[in-house]
């Protein structure tokens, strides 16, 4: 077996001028909570089915006459689900001679990982949305989400639950341009705060987040290119159905004289409505 968890991969934790663990913990997922979730049961197949309605219209009736009868028929989104998983084997002397716990330490960031992998599958999706503003040159700045919010409404897209979501490189432009490139932290409100903490905030009554947790325009991982596309959606955008939520399991291997420590979740992700979500692709100048 290869790739063990040994006194050699734990020297960060073993070494005994290390007080406690330190983490450079990956970003918390915040993809989840921004699109439509859906539990499903086991033992129902791997397939759920979201059924999806149209949009109709009344029209005008004069006094004594029978209405019509309109028929709606509803389409369909597949949500297919698959696992996805990460496991390390812990020795045992390299569990008894660390200063920290181990096993807690290594589960917390599989759990991170995992997290991780939710938002990279969720924000994969921004690219598969036909309608969008911006383009590999342009520079991220409030115009563009003004731009795509007027296009969502303008489809009669729902004005509450919705999000914006950037690269932190993108969102450098964004902030700098509210900011006046950083010079003037006395221009209003968002700009004030956009200088204090680095949080865009609400922009056209949207709230702004950013995460590093998805590819440039080329699919490099972390990126490279500068170009990012992220994406202005309503919830009901995007659906993420979840059959099994994380879960970390141990195993004893007592020929190794260690622990298998493992992770999974059982979910997928996919559309829903296409014209809910406004593709926001940008160029970023720092990179």
């Amino acid at each position: 077996m290869s790739n063990e968890t040994t006194t050699s991969t734990l020297d960060d934790l073993i070494s005994p001028l290390v007080a406690e663990a330190l983490f450079v913990a990956s970003e918390r997922s915040i993809m989840r909570g921004l699109v439509r979730n859906y539990t499903m049961p086991k033992n129902s197949g791997k397939v759920l089915q979201v059924p999806i309605y149209p949009t109709v219209s009344a029209a005008a009736v004069a006094e004594a006459t029978d209405l019509s009868n309109t028929a709606i028929s509803t389409s369909k989104v597949d949500l297919t689900v698959s696992e996805v998983g990460i496991m390390t084997t812990l020795t045992d002397f390299a569990r008894d001679v660390s200063e920290s716990d181990v096993v807690r330490d290594l589960g917390k960031l599989f759990g991170e990982a995992i997290a991780k992998k939710i938002d990279k599958d969720l924000t994969a999706l921004f690219g598969s949305f036909s309608g969008g503003v911006g383009s590999a040159t342009t520079v991220m700045s409030a115009a563009l989400i003004f731009q795509a919010v007027a296009k969502l409404r303008a489809a009669g897209v729902p004005g509450d639950d919705l999000a914006c979501v950037v690269h932190p490189q993108v969102a450098f432009d964004l902030k700098s341009g509210l900011t006046n490139t950083f010079a003037n932290p006395n221009g209003g409100d968002l700009q004030n705060e956009a200088m204090r903490s680095g949080f865009v905030g609400q922009i056209a009554g949207v709230s702004v987040y950013e995460t590093s947790n998805m590819t440039d325009s080329s699919s490099n991982d972390p990126g490279t290119t500068g170009d990012y596309k992220g994406a202005l959606f309503h919830k009901d955008a995007l659906g993420l159905a979840m059959m099994q939520d994380l879960k970390i399991e141990t195993q004893r291997d007592a020929s190794i004289r260690g622990t298998e420590i493992v992770a999974t979740a059982v979910y997928g992700v996919g559309e829903l409505h296409d014209s809910y979500g406004i593709e926001i692709e940008a160029d970023s100048s720092i990179q």
